[in-house]
């Protein structure tokens, strides 16, 4: 299982992008909140997405959870 973290800054796009702890893209991140553990993005995107309905996966560590 990885521990998830949505980013609390929307992007451009004004999604919220979700990421897996290791994400070279979370650590740039100063704003955070810790969502828990998950085996996959899709379970850690649903938890963003009762945070912030725009939530969407990292292109980069949750590719098979973002919608572009």
């Amino acid at each position: 299982m990885e521990k998830y973290y949505v980013n609390d800054h929307a992007q451009a796009s004004g999604d919220h992008e979700v990421h897996i702890e290791t994400c070279s893209f979370l650590r740039l991140t100063e704003h955070k909140t810790y969502l828990g553990q998950f085996y996959s993005c899709h379970g850690a995107v649903e938890a963003a997405k009762k945070i912030y309905p725009t939530a969407d996966g990292c292109a980069f560590c949750s590719p098979q959870c973002n919608n572009g």
